[in-house]
């Protein structure tokens, strides 16, 4: 009705032509292209004006939401001396996930490669990480099928199946753990499992009250375990028994996959779905202080979930970890006091090595961050889409694992980069067998990779 109105009535046309002026004036301030007359013609079907000259670029294919802080622009990253590391015998390498600078050579090829069993699905997931010890890694696939093969070739050892006969309905997986020649293994069925290293043996099994999606935590006779009800059960890693539990806030739904708790001397941290940061005794599960790693102001579906999905970190007397929730921070072990945080979200195990932390945010950004401050020393934007021009195929990308002055990433579009510690600067790319979203380990030289096929690719 109103547009007849406006194809009769000179009065009314101009009163329209006055407001549509306007409205198309400020959407060409926020575009910057073309002017009213242009926008007019292209309303009244007249055809679009001529595109601006001059080439254009995508700004989205590697932008950044984080950027470097000035003040500490001429400051220098320093890390330690890259070291040998015989061993990464649980989920974030030590208990502690404190691995630092881990040596391999400066030229990495491909050593040997083997399937692990079954792989990503529709219906499951392969999202538990490797570990190695004795001169073996042990691998479980995502129908939580344990495995475990020769370091030295990748000849495979022995194999066993832990679904129960009574389930084998779709679930995600645990992980696993070693420590003095057993492997503990906690699965989506709601089992801790215990198994001789060597053999594949199982010595005890354990049904606790909800499944678990998280690798156990082991260190000195005691086993960590969260479920998904966000329970922490401290287990006697001899036979099973429950020394102590505690209870975190539940959650209805969280990111997949969970983060193992971080164990250092007499101290556990508990890393919980709900976004909750926990210290306990490790004799007896007293509280000794808690943070929530939530950012108020974050207000997207995905980042609500403010679950801890990366492993926290304990080193030189910080804890440091990050949650999906959108904050990163630095607190003290022993007094529960924030020493810094950051607005940053990830679903990645922060890598601490020297003076700085190495994160990969949920923006696709590899950061780095003064341990000290928490300010951003450097920003690398990775490329987030397989399809640039549409923004289709998102990339996941997992890690990182700082080897010999090189931070090692890998991601979902089957490439692994190595980016410099020192600057951001990206060094090299290898390709994948398959998608990775499984975090790359290093022991003893080589560098492990685990793709979505169920893949496992040893590199030296």
């Amino acid at each position: 009705m109103e547009i007849m109105v406006i194809q009769n009535n000179k009065k009314h046309y101009s009163r329209f032509y006055s407001i549509f002026c306007a409205i198309a004036f400020i959407a060409i301030g926020l575009s910057g292209c073309g002017t009213v007359e242009d926008a007019f013609k292209r309303w009244q079907g007249k055809g679009p004006a001529p595109p601006l000259p001059g080439k254009r670029l995508s700004v989205l294919t590697n932008d950044r939401t984080l950027t470097a802080d000035k003040t500490i622009a001429t400051a220098k990253v320093i890390l330690p001396a890259p070291t040998y590391n015989k061993s990464w015998p649980q989920a974030g390498g030590y208990p502690n996930h404190a691995m630092h600078h881990i040596k391999v050579r400066d030229y990495l090829q491909k050593l040997w490669s083997v399937d692990i069993g079954e792989g990503t699905s529709d219906e499951e997931r392969l999202n538990a990480s490797p570990v190695v010890a004795g001169q073996m890694i042990f691998a479980i696939d995502s129908q939580s099928q344990v495995s475990a093969y020769n370091t030295k070739n990748g000849r495979r050892v022995w194999k066993i199946d832990l679904t129960p006969k009574v389930d084998d309905d779709g679930h995600i997986v645990g992980g696993i753990a070693y420590e003095n020649d057993v492997i503990y293994v906690t699965t989506g069925f709601a089992e801790v499992v215990a198994l001789r290293s060597k053999t594949g043996k199982i010595l005890w099994r354990k049904i606790l009250a909800a499944p678990m999606r998280s690798a156990p935590t082991v260190r000195e006779g005691r086993l960590f375990v969260i479920t998904m009800n966000n329970e922490l059960y401290a287990l006697n890693a001899q036979n099973g028994e429950v020394i102590w539990q505690h209870r975190g806030l539940p959650e209805i739904a969280s990111v997949l996959g969970g983060a193992s708790p971080a164990v250092d001397k007499d101290v556990v941290i508990a890393p919980y779905t709900s976004g909750e940061l926990i210290a306990l005794k490790v004799e007896n599960g007293r509280v000794l202080w808690q943070d929530t790693l939530t950012a108020g102001r974050r207000t997207d579906a995905i980042s609500n979930l403010a679950g801890i999905r990366g492993h926290p970190v304990i080193d030189r007397g910080l804890v440091i970890a990050v949650s999906n929730g959108g904050i990163i921070a630095a607190i003290e072990i022993r007094t529960g006091r924030r020493i810094w945080s950051r607005e940053i979200a990830s679903i990645e195990t922060p890598w601490v090595a020297g003076n700085y932390v190495f994160v990969l945010s949920n923006e696709s950004e590899l950061v780095a961050i003064s341990r000290e401050s928490g300010k951003i020393k450097w920003v690398r934007g990775l490329p987030r889409f397989e399809n640039p021009d549409d923004r289709e195929d998102p990339i996941v990308w997992t890690g990182p694992l700082l080897t010999s002055d090189r931070l090692i990433i890998a991601g979902s579009n089957e490439d692994a980069l190595a980016v410099s510690p020192y600057n951001g600067k990206i060094l090299g790319v290898i390709k994948m067998p398959d998608r990775v979203n499984v975090a790359p380990i290093v022991a003893d030289g080589k560098v492990y990779f685990l793709a979505d096929n169920a893949q496992l690719v040893a590199y030296r």
